[in-house]
């Protein structure tokens, strides 16, 4: 594996045709985003074979893996946009420095989050929606997810990162080795060693467990900013950067589980099934997501080199590749979900034509704004990248925070489940509303820089 220096990366990233690069980066991202939402949603698969209830444990974890998430997004996005102005900056020295404090610190909160988690396992779940029914195999379930905690958090810090940096290929190899181990181990834990919930559980910490150390090895021996305890420096001024570039998805990956923690809460007086049938929408969900978001991801690097070089044509044309791209990704995956609605979410629970009732409807009203996502997730890329905190901060807080939190508080009380299945695409679209100004606004000012670009050459 031959390593390139930091110049080889810069002219790569400023030179190579933005489509071409784009697509070449995001197409591991693609991958990797995809088996690991295909590890999540085997655990969901697998364990629906046990019961319904055991099912919905799933989903009520499901919250507090957003949480660890948060984390290491918060952590390896603050790190990892701010190393690639940097990097495109030249200034590799404090690349290091936002690489190494970036990663220790989302080792010592994660380590924090493992030991408080544990003590308070039993209320934990509680508070993360189980009924009397879930709870036993809830809280067997995040046992094991806080023993693992370190080591996810950990992971999705160095994944970004290497994303950051232009390396989604190694990236890639890290979180879908992991993947696919989990594929292997679920089901031989759960029905070969009789381990039930705890062996999926387990397949799953065993997993990450071996993705941190690939990604952790790739990370030294081909990354461009090297993992070094002496630059862990969380100075004021380093922290403060950190928090510019992952505010945004701290506030989207914490508002997402506090988001998921009301969606159990509100389905809870419409029993397991219901909790059950939200969280398998909510697995096909996030492969939707696995593909925009891999599109987004592939596409901060570009931007991120690029802006910070002062070449915001490149930036711009970027985004709205991107935004087309995603655009007609999407409206075509609407459309075969909502066709096949009934079968997909039958695939991981049949026989439960409740769940299943329930499932199709959800599915079927999000298709209808599923389209809207592609402008909302590549603006807050393109925000989040540049710099632009508070705003990419708002919009992430909107989707699942500002709009969603209350309309599932809302709504249920008033027309019943309905206002569970409804309330994500009522949520997107009223996000996308507001993302239309906040992201037009950055792209004319861009348009300055462009015209000062052009008078120069």
């Amino acid at each position: 594996m031959k390593k390139e220096t930091a110049e080889d990366r810069f002219r790569k990233m400023t030179e190579t045709p933005v489509r071409r690069l784009i697509i070449s980066l995001s197409v591991p991202t693609v991958i990797s985003n995809l088996v690991s939402t295909l590890y999540n949603a085997a655990d969901t698969f697998f364990v629906g074979q046990i019961s319904t209830s055991a099912s919905a444990a799933v989903g009520v974890a499901l919250s507090l893996q957003a949480v660890i998430q948060a984390i290491g997004f918060f952590f390896g996005q603050g790190s990892g946009n701010n190393m690639s102005r940097q990097l495109g900056s030249h200034h590799e020295d404090t690349a290091e420095v936002l690489a190494s404090t970036g990663f220790f610190s989302s080792l010592i909160l994660s380590v924090l989050v493992t030991v408080l988690g544990l003590i308070f396992l039993r209320p934990l779940s509680i508070f993360l929606g189980s009924s009397e029914t879930i709870l036993p195999y809830a809280m067997d379930y995040i046992f094991w997810i806080l023993i693992a905690s370190p080591f996810m958090a950990s992971s999705f810090v160095l994944n970004n990162q290497l994303r950051f940096e232009g390396n989604s290929f190694y990236s890639m190899i890290g979180l879908t080795t992991g993947g696919i181990l989990n594929l292997v181990l679920d089901p031989l834990f759960i029905f070969v060693f009789h381990m039930g919930i705890s062996g999926a559980a387990l397949a799953t910490a065993i997993s990450q467990f071996v993705s941190f150390v690939i990604l952790f090895v790739l990370t030294q021996k081909i990354g461009t900013v090297k993992i070094r305890f002496s630059s862990f420096k969380p100075s004021l001024k380093i922290l403060g950067m950190i928090t510019n570039g992952g505010l945004p998805s701290l506030c989207r990956q914490s508002v997402a589980s506090v988001a998921m923690i009301a969606l159990n809460n509100a389905a809870l007086p419409f029993g397991d099934a219901a909790i059950a049938a939200m969280a398998i929408v909510n697995k096909i969900g996030n492969f939707t997501n696995s593909v925009l978001l891999g599109v987004g991801q592939g596409y901060q690097p570009v931007c991120g080199y690029n802006y910070g070089a002062g070449l915001y044509k490149r930036v711009k044309d970027g985004f709205w590749f991107c935004v087309k791209l995603m655009s007609i990704v999407l409206l075509a995956l609407a459309v075969v979900e909502y066709i096949w609605a009934s079968p997909i979410v039958g695939f991981f629970r049949k026989g439960d034509p409740e769940v299943i009732e329930i499932g199709d409807i959800a599915l079927r009203l999000r298709c209808f704004t599923l389209v809207f996502s592609a402008w909302i997730t590549i603006s807050n890329m393109l925000l989040q990248t540049t710099g632009k905190m508070w705003r990419a901060s708002i919009l992430g807080f909107a989707r699942q925070g500002i709009i969603l939190i209350p309309v599932v508080w809302i709504l249920p009380p008033l027309i019943g489940i309905w206002g569970i299945q409804i309330a994500q695409p009522l949520a997107d679209l009223i996000t996308f509303l507001m993302s239309v100004p906040m992201t037009m606004g950055v792209i004319r000012a861009m348009n300055e820089g462009v015209r000062k670009e052009e008078q120069k050459a």
